[in-house]
């Protein structure tokens, strides 16, 4: 179905973005100052990366629990995408601020993202079981692809042309995921829509 191309390419470009900023991120922690970077040790560069990595895993307990109770699949998709995009935007400017802002927005936007997505195509083939296995492994074919172009494309521009090049890259393409997602709204019709309260 035509709805499981849409959920195709906005998680393509959502790992695209995630996958070319963490392909980023250690290097720009630790690249000397000279470069651009901040001159930190490995070690410090690896607590930060270790912890932001954790924390985007367990937000999505949060990000599904609003799914779930009060703001439905798709609403929550669009939120993690927009934090996400608002995110990778935030740390294109590069100040300690701005990056530690970013990093903060991503591991929310993602909590809200990553799950629930999968709740979608989940709830897409409910009448259709014996179809889902494939339904998930065109669907991770996405996931994998952008996750390869997202550390080619992000690494390239981060490391040859400017650190904010890099992460500004990723920004654009969680925004294109976002705009696709959104104008793609009416061919999910119910499916994923904020749940009925039954008193």
């Amino acid at each position: 179905p035509k709805q499981l191309w849409y959920l195709f390419f906005s998680e393509m470009w959502e790992r695209f973005s995630y996958y070319g900023m963490r392909a980023l991120l250690v290097m720009f922690f630790t690249a000397a100052l000279i470069d651009g970077g901040w001159g930190w040790p490995r070690e410090h560069a690896f607590a930060i990366f270790g912890t932001y990595t954790s924390l985007v895993y367990l937000s999505t307990l949060l990000g599904g629990y609003f799914a779930d109770k009060i703001i439905g699949f798709r609403w929550a998709v669009v939120v993690g995408a927009l934090l996400m995009t608002l995110g990778h935007a935030s740390m294109a400017l590069e100040s300690p601020f701005f990056i530690y802002t970013g990093l903060t927005l991503l591991v929310f936007g993602s909590g809200f993202f990553k799950p629930n997505m999968t709740s979608i195509i989940s709830e897409m083939y409910k009448e259709k079981p014996e179809k889902k296995d494939g339904a998930y492994t065109i669907f991770y074919m996405g996931v994998n692809a952008g996750a390869f172009l997202g550390i080619l494309l992000c690494g390239y521009l981060g490391e040859k042309v400017g650190w904010s090049w890099g992460f500004g890259l990723a920004g654009i393409f969680m925004f294109f995921g976002l705009l696709q997602f959104w104008f793609a709204q009416n061919i999910f019709g119910d499916i994923g829509k904020k749940p009925i309260k039954i008193d």
